[in-house]
């Protein structure tokens, strides 16, 4: 079969699909993976076939409305950024379309929700894939809401349709607009998706682990949790000489890195207040620039070092804490990791997975980004850093890398037949 899976988003958006995508491929399938150029040698050199949409990732991540909705930090200002996200969504509609054609099955990030309407009209199967908790429960609240008063289950349960509404607010205004430019009506059944995908042709599977967020009870039969999606190590990638000698001579540093996140004209403030904090805790330090986050700098005391980006699967495992922006997939990675996390939330579902690691006991209490100074950092490090904390966290990495995430969701979608 041709199974084409449709992930737009940063590259973190991006990997846990292309692991996906491996094991697809290992069952003897062919795999399409539909995202931005940016990604296509990433997609190619795991030996998957790229269709790429238009345009530059790293320029739209800088745009005022992305930036807008990156730095969202209640539900309200999210609902009201996604909504000017519509316009920036609109044209990938039509490279989506055409690079769907001939398919056998679509598997969909739900940021990329034509894929259902795709699969519908081609009488295929779709398969919504999220990274992160989204089918309605009563057992917590929604990403969004996390971080905030509990008021019971009836609330839970409303937290997650009003997320629903939110992703599929930000898609069915282009994905409508598209269809009747291209049929001239609106697609059959048109309306939120999501809550559609719960049948065993249109089940949903989900990148995160059962030692993180419990499957709940009430989720229908065919949504799956199915453990987190990782990418095997790239035997192409060999960490630099200098990398190695930093690691090689001295205790284990603490990695500091924020992603995609950030603004960058805060950036050389940000890496003077995390050195800052890294000598007042008196640890070593791994600094990531990311694309905007912290910046390059000429001099650097000898107990820091700094590059632009690494596996995180090879890093984390050599820290002996890691800091990060508590995006879905570096959360996943240094949980993974068996390494306390240190988590600094910028925006939206960020502040969840930041509440959920302090719930773990594999963190400290979260310190939200506007909040952040060199003293309350070097606290947190340093709280990590206890016994407690540090044997809670290996537990949880033990126990997440004995589920084998993306072979279990590919066995879901292969399994899926009209």
């Amino acid at each position: 079969m041709l199974i084409s899976i449709l992930a737009a988003g940063s590259r973190g958006d991006v990997q846990p699909y292309i692991a996906l995508g491996v094991e697809l491929k290992k069952a003897g399938q062919r795999v399409r993976i539909v995202t931005f150029k940016n990604f296509e040698s990433f997609v190619t050199g795991y030996g998957l076939e790229c269709v790429t949409i238009r345009g530059d990732i790293t320029k739209i991540a800088a745009s005022d409305n992305l930036r807008h909705a990156g730095q969202a930090d209640n539900p309200l200002k999210l609902l009201l950024s996604f909504k000017k996200l519509q316009a920036l969504v609109f044209d990938l509609q039509n490279d989506f379309f055409e690079a769907c054609k001939g398919s056998d099955v679509i598997v969909y990030h739900p940021g990329a929700a034509i894929g259902y309407f795709i699969a519908q009209q081609l009488d295929i199967p779709s398969i919504l894939a999220t990274p992160f908790p989204m089918t309605p429960t009563s057992a917590y609240p929604a990403l969004i809401f996390y971080d905030s008063v509990r008021l019971g289950k009836a609330f839970n349960w409303t937290t997650h349709k009003i997320f629903e509404q939110i992703m599929w607010m930000t898609s069915s205004a282009p994905v409508k607009q598209f269809w009747q430019k291209q049929f001239g009506h609106a697609p059959a059944n048109f309306g939120n998706p999501y809550a559609k995908q719960i049948t065993s042709t249109l089940p949903t599977v989900t990148s995160c682990s059962n030692y993180v967020f419990p499957r709940p009870s009430d989720w229908p039969k065919h949504v799956y949790n199915t453990g987190y999606w990782f990418l095997p190590d790239d035997p192409a990638w060999q960490p630099s000489d200098k990398l190695r000698d930093f690691l090689a001579h001295g205790a284990p540093p603490v990695y500091v890195g924020f992603g995609s996140v950030g603004d960058p004209t805060q950036a050389e403030q940000t890496t003077q207040l995390v050195i800052k904090a890294l000598r007042l805790a008196g640890q070593r330090g791994v600094l990531a620039t990311g694309w905007s986050g912290m910046s390059k700098m000429e001099t650097l005391p000898d107990d820091i070092f700094m590059l632009e980006s690494a596996p995180h699967s090879w890093l984390f495992p050599r820290m002996t804490a890691v800091v990060h922006h508590g995006g879905a997939g570096t959360t996943a990675a240094g949980l993974s990791a068996g390494v306390p996390n240190v988590v600094i939330p910028f925006s939206n579902d960020q502040f969840a997975w930041a509440r959920r690691v302090f719930e773990l006991g594999v963190g400290p209490k979260p310190i939200r980004r506007k909040n952040l100074s060199a003293e309350k950092l070097s606290q947190a490090i340093q709280f990590a850093l206890t016994k407690n904390v540090r044997d809670a966290a290996q537990k949880l990495g033990t126990n997440i890398q004995s589920e084998d995430g993306a072979a279990t969701a590919a066995k879901i979608i292969l399994t899926a037949r009209m």
